[in-house]
């Protein structure tokens, strides 16, 4: 069986995806979003972001540079590993708007993929990576295998040309949609077309707006459904949408309040 099926093999809808691990409850991208995510919420999927640092490892995180989530600064391609391990990844996170700071000084550090694979072995992965470094995609690469990843790991980037490198590089594997294909295939059932053919990718991580307009509609998860492909879309913190979602029948709900999709997804009589 291929990565790409084994990724796909036995998904029901709907599945509570812990975006960044739940960027609104912990730090996020990190280990302790993660377990929180995990343990507490029994997410189905981690989502999350990776970089390359300076020394070519495979670093967690959403931003290319330090400052948003860290007590660093600059670009997180300049520094090692060993640099990055003395960053403090909880330093900026408040959950009340700046009157505190619970995880500052606990000792939260950006993890490295690796880290996170071995730390959820049996879980399934949504990786975006960052960078524009042609190169960056073998590394990627390299580790999954390294690991025996492959298979419970869906990639891609939001930019086409990093998602076709890596798809040329794991053609295999499970791939999402980059921002322009996505955008060709909505676009066109928009217009009440048929949607361009692409077997590159098989999943549409994607939002549930674009500007007032909702693009999770009937058309879009019957063509989605005829095609083999399955539909997550991001970023849905409004319990009112997520219960609409799970009655849909949508493949998989993004969030960054895990617990908020796992008392939806709990509630007496809610399909998934």
């Amino acid at each position: 069986m291929l990565p790409r099926d084994m990724f796909l093999n036995g998904l029901k809808p709907t599945l509570h995806i812990a975006h960044r691990g739940g960027a609104l409850l912990a730090p996020e991208n990190t280990l302790e979003a993660f377990q929180r995510a995990v343990h507490t919420h029994r997410t189905d999927m981690l989502e999350l972001d990776v970089h390359l640092s300076r020394d070519g490892e495979v670093i967690v995180a959403h931003d290319d540079t330090l400052e948003r989530c860290t007590d660093g600064e600059g670009p997180l391609a300049a520094l090692t590993l060993a640099e990055l391990r003395k960053l403090d990844a909880g330093h900026r996170f408040t959950p009340d708007e700046g009157r505190t700071f619970p995880f500052r000084g606990q000792g939260v550090r950006l993890p490295t993929l690796r880290e996170v694979l071995r730390a959820f072995p049996a879980l399934r992965l949504n990786v975006e990576l960052k960078p524009d470094v042609p190169g960056a995609e073998a590394v990627l690469a390299r580790l999954l295998t390294e690991e025996g990843a492959l298979g419970r790991v869906c990639l891609g980037s939001e930019q086409d040309v990093i998602a076709e490198r890596l798809y040329e590089k794991l053609p295999d594997a499970c791939h999402f949609y980059p921002r322009d294909a996505l955008a060709a295939f909505v676009l066109a059932l928009k217009a009440g077309e048929a949607p361009p053919e692409d077997a590159r990718y098989s999943v549409l991580d994607m939002p549930l707006y674009f500007g007032e307009v909702r693009l999770v509609d009937d058309v879009l998860l019957k063509a989605a459904a005829e095609r083999g492909k399955w539909i997550n879309v991001w970023t849905v913190d409004d319990p009112a949408e997520m219960d609409r979602l799970i009655q849909e029948g949508i493949g998989g709900i993004m969030t960054d309040r895990p617990d908020l999709l796992r008392q939806r997804m709990d509630a007496p009589g809610k399909p998934g």
